[in-house]
């Protein structure tokens, strides 16, 4: 017998999880953005990572059309970022008033964000409702600050030493 839905999604939010944006760009859609917590590294030897993504997100389709995406991890404070990237806002609306750029593979770069990962797909695998997209890394750029954090349902951020 599996674990019901509702009891594996209540153990699942006492996984603290750092917050990043996934983005991509293709002529067929264009610019696209999604918030997501389920992001890991792979391998350091070549670098990979990956995302999860729901199969019914449209940024997916992006990805799998231009086959790159960047992942663009949050910086503590930026909740509005994370809230304009995961609700009912347009692809475009969440692109405006947004400090970005192009990365190497050509996927939007978030300019104010702890770090990004630009990447290009080696990979996709379905497991169950979500795409597993597996990338190689082909840019990282690091910047200063704290990383934004999701507990138990809500955002959280690291506690001074």
């Amino acid at each position: 017998m599996t674990v019901s839905v509702d009891d594996f999604k209540k153990a699942l939010q006492l996984w603290a999880s750092g917050v990043a944006v996934v983005t991509t760009s293709s002529e067929e859609f264009g610019v696209q953005g999604m918030t997501v917590t389920a992001f890991s590294s792979v391998s350091v030897n070549p670098p990979q990572i990956l995302v999860c993504i729901n199969e019914s997100a449209d940024t997916g389709s992006g990805i799998f059309a231009s086959q790159c995406f960047a992942v663009n991890v949050l910086k503590s404070g930026q909740q509005d970022l994370s809230n304009q990237f995961a609700g009912g806002a347009s692809q475009q609306q969440r692109f405006e008033n947004t400090d970005w750029g192009v990365g190497l593979t050509g996927a939007p770069i978030l300019n104010d964000t702890l770090m990004s990962l630009d990447c290009k797909v080696v990979e996709q695998v379905q497991a169950g409702t979500h795409w597993i997209i597996i990338g190689e890394v082909q840019e990282a750029v690091c910047r200063s600050g704290e990383p934004l954090l999701y507990y138990s349902g809500a955002y959280r951020q690291l506690a001074g030493i």
